[in-house]
């Protein structure tokens, strides 16, 4: 607004002014400094502008989001484990998005409805009409995975002991897959009801991650071959369930095993992104440790700015 009736009174009073001599002076500078003060006035708005264009992001799902024991811990949300740099955070810098993350340590589908440990509140209350970004990992402890890889620990080589493959797939039939597969369509359900709580949102579903290489590596890990092969394996299963439910519920699956393949809990301890039965940073026994959050965030980030969610940080 300085600038316009600067622009006019200069332009039809110019001859007049000019043979009285000092006042053309006067009125530029009036209207340099009408124009300085609009710039500085600018600055503050556009920050604003800038703070309010960030999309509003809800992290949804279970420890493999919420990276338990992973510095720094989420003192806010002490009963999850969270951390706050589990890869909602890391992914949330690297767009410039607005965080609410509520994934839980032990979460399940019924925890999204539902209070988990009897206070902690329903995951899904956290989304709205005007959240823009949402992503979840979950699954693992609706199938037992982690208590099923605990039981496949040995420590003693074959053939002293049992093998847990042998036992889970026991009668010609493999339990653990076909409790994905019961459980599968359940995922379906909680992905349209995401899209019902927050319609204008882009959902990411981000996948389990390389836990252990094929053949194992006992006995740095003490899990025999087969049986190492067969967790990984019933790993995979579930991320393709989760990636199969994403592709029919209007969601982005994000391969959580390819952002940490060759990083498993065999690789050399400085370069594990997920981590063994005894860890060698600070996480979770059989979680991301930082730098696997940090890869998987990375893989999320990526994701959305190639769907085109959000523009993104080039900074990140």
């Amino acid at each position: 607004m300085p600038s316009r009736p600067f622009t006019s009174r200069s332009t039809t009073t110019a001859a007049p002014r000019a043979r009285r001599g000092a006042r053309p002076l006067v009125t530029a500078v009036a209207g340099c400094a009408a124009l300085l003060c609009t710039a500085l006035g600018a600055a503050p708005a556009q920050a604003q502008a800038s703070a309010d264009a960030a999309p509003d992001y809800v992290a949804l799902g279970d420890s493999f989001a919420a990276a338990p024991l992973v510095p720094a811990i989420d003192l806010s949300r002490p009963a999850c484990l969270a951390s706050k740099a589990g890869y909602p955070d890391v992914a949330a810098e690297r767009i410039g998005a607005r965080l609410n993350d509520v994934s839980c340590s032990g979460a399940t589908l019924d925890h999204f409805a539902s209070r988990q440990f009897g206070f902690v509140a329903p995951q899904y209350e956290a989304l709205g009409p005007g959240t823009d970004l949402v992503s979840l990992t979950i699954g693992g402890n609706d199938n037992g995975l982690v208590t099923a890889a605990l039981s496949c620990l040995n420590a003693l080589p074959e053939p002293v002991g049992a093998s847990c493959a042998d036992r889970f797939t026991s009668g010609g039939r493999d339990q653990l897959a076909e409790d994905i597969a019961d459980w599968a369509p359940r995922l379906g359900e909680a992905l349209d009801e995401i899209h019902r709580r927050a319609p204008a949102a882009r959902v990411f579903v981000v996948g389990y991650g390389d836990y252990i290489r094929k053949g194992g590596c006992y006995p740095t890990q003490p899990i025999w071959a087969r049986d190492a092969d067969y967790v990984q394996g019933t790993v995979n299963k579930l991320s393709a369930a989760l990636r199969e439910q994403a592709a029919a519920h209007n969601a982005v699956f994000v391969d959580g095993f390819a952002a940490t393949e060759g990083h498993d809990s065999c690789a050399a301890p400085g370069d594990r992104h997920l981590e063994g039965l005894i860890p060698t940073s600070p996480a979770a026994p059989l979680h991301p440790s930082g730098k696997g959050s940090a890869a998987l965030g990375t893989a999320l980030a990526e994701a959305i700015r190639a769907d085109g969610a959000t523009p993104g940080n080039p900074a990140g």
